[in-house]
């Protein structure tokens, strides 16, 4: 089900993380080492570890580590070793990814980019289901918020709590989606913008001409419709546009615009990383990340991912992004939607078929089968 006309959504709200100064309370997070990864667009890493899994061509998994990465993949992830039977070329994995909206200019840490990955490498395949940031999220043990405030509120209680914001949202959204999650990554917009630079920039139909304004923290966001060719921060731009304050005005976006933009911006940049070759682009995108990424993956799990889905094709890459009605100041999420996302996580994980809304309107090619 498609959303049809849901209006312009408020101005963001701002976490308690302003600037470059942490808010009251709030953790300080220069002694913990951050840990870096991959993508796949909207998936694995908001697109990092996603590229690395998607896009990598024949021969890519010798090339790509005689490339030098090897050593790049020992910094992004952690040291501990893989538990026998969790590698990922044997065992279907599960991973939630967050974008967050940190850069220099902000400070702050919503996430607004919500997505849970499954990924199957007996079927070469991989289910992206993605959440609205204003979706409503009211659950068991946890105070009724936007989905996008529990990363920022989770990062100001760490000291408190002793978890980590990480593990505090793996475990909330593996209750959500009722199923184990296991490994987190984040990826704030400074890394996302890195990303599309290192690769030279994505070329994307902008859907409608986007001008919006802030002093207070940099945005200048001014698109012309059409086919474009973007830099980081144009892509950026293009993913986070909501409204506009011009003259004249330009027409406004919702969620399920700016979700339904993530997805065509990382497929441009899986086509992006193929055309530099698989390799090169793959390993420019991890090494564009530095610290705007952290990740739980061991080291030893990336090198599998790498091993297990060099080779996949963004046809079996299916992306499900739940719609849902805007009643401010929530969304709240169509259940028919959500039940769908879930069964089909599932099903990715099981190597059955997963048909997805697109699929249903692309036609039966669309699908996939681990039968």
């Amino acid at each position: 089900m498609s959303p049809s006309d849901h209006g312009s959504l408020p101005p963001r709200q701002h976490s308690q993380r302003k600037g470059s100064e942490p808010a009251k309370g709030a953790p300080v997070r220069q002694g913990k080492k951050k840990k870096k990864a991959g993508p796949v667009k909207r998936f694995f890493r908001v697109v990092l570890i996603l590229i690395v899994i998607l896009v990598i061509g024949a021969g890519g998994y010798a090339a790509y580590l005689a490339y030098n990465v090897n050593q790049t993949i020992n910094q992004a992830g952690t040291d501990k070793p893989v538990a026998a039977g969790q590698e990922a070329n044997v065992k279907p994995l599960t991973m939630l990814l967050l974008g967050t909206d940190y850069r220099p200019e902000t400070g702050t840490h919503l996430s607004d980019v919500i997505m849970v990955i499954a990924m199957n490498p007996k079927t070469k395949s991989a289910t992206v289901v993605s959440l609205p940031r204003d979706t409503r999220f009211s659950m068991d043990g946890y105070k009724t918020n936007k989905i996008n405030a529990f990363y920022p509120n989770f990062l100001a209680a760490e000291k408190k709590t002793g978890n980590s914001a990480e593990e505090e949202m793996k475990t909330m959204m593996g209750k959500f989606f009722d199923l184990d999650i296991d490994y987190v990554t984040v990826l704030n917009f400074q890394g996302f913008r890195d990303v599309v630079d290192a690769l030279k920039g994505v070329d994307v139909n902008v859907d409608k001409d986007m001008c919006y304004r802030d002093k207070a923290d940099g945005t200048d966001i001014n698109l012309k419709k059409g086919q474009q060719h973007l830099d980081g921060k144009q892509a950026l731009d293009f993913v986070r546009y909501r409204k506009s304050n011009c003259s004249p005005r330009t027409d406004a976006s919702d969620d399920f615009d700016r979700n339904r933009r993530q997805n065509e911006v990382l497929h441009a940049l899986i086509d992006q990383a193929k055309s530099l070759n698989g390799v090169l682009g793959a390993g420019k995108a991890i090494e564009s990340v530095g610290d705007n990424m952290t990740t739980d993956l061991e080291q030893g799990q990336i090198k599998n991912m790498i091993a297990a889905y060099w080779n996949i094709s963004k046809e079996n890459v299916h992306f499900m992004p739940i719609t849902g009605d805007w009643k401010s100041p929530y969304v709240y999420l169509h259940d028919d939607e959500l039940e769908a996302a879930k069964q089909a996580l599932k099903d990715e994980l099981a190597g059955k078929t997963v048909q997805t809304s697109q699929d249903a309107q692309d036609g039966p090619s669309a699908t996939h089968s681990g039968n």
